[in-house]
């Protein structure tokens, strides 16, 4: 075909046949409602994941959350002194070296990390919802397989920085 012809619309395939599309369509949406959700804590899902991090292993320097989280230092330094100015993490002096401060939770993280766990389960189990349990398992499975041959990081997700 000449590049003056025009394709004819069967030769073109339609999104809704490519993965890649409709995983990007499920993702967006799963963002702008978990984005939605978060809202009344006064929190980000990116703030959220933070704690997430920090409850998985709560006394971390800032430069070991940031080196888990793939982040530079000084976005690392912007996120938790907005998470303390919230009241939601504080620092203290690393038992083991006080030139280092371990980030810790406060009560008020635990409050938002149990709300915020009800609400990532109530979104999934809405999105999954058309999905029998095997059928679930399959689709965490496959998606775990497709995510580390990408090359990202468990648990940590792409978008992550300190704008949002």
């Amino acid at each position: 075909m000449s590049s003056s012809e025009t394709p004819r619309p069967e030769a073109v395939p339609a999104l809704e046949t490519r993965a890649s599309f409709l995983v990007s369509q499920l993702g967006l949406q799963s963002a702008q409602r978990f984005t939605a959700a978060l809202a009344p804590l006064g929190i980000t899902p990116n703030r959220f994941g933070v704690l997430v991090h920090l409850a998985r292993q709560e006394g971390r320097t800032q430069q070991e959350l940031a080196t888990a989280l793939g982040l530079h230092r000084n976005s690392m330094v912007g996120m938790i002194d907005d998470l303390e100015e919230r009241g939601l993490v504080e620092r203290r002096r690393h038992p083991d070296d006080r030139r280092a401060y371990a980030i810790h939770l406060t009560p008020a993280a635990h409050a938002v990390l149990e709300a915020g766990d009800r609400l990532a389960d109530e979104q999934e189990e809405a999105m999954l919802a058309p999905l029998d349990a095997g059928e679930r398992a399959a689709l965490v499975a496959t998606l775990t397989r497709l995510v580390a041959a990408a090359g990202y990081r468990a648990g940590v997700h792409p978008g992550l920085d300190a704008r949002h």
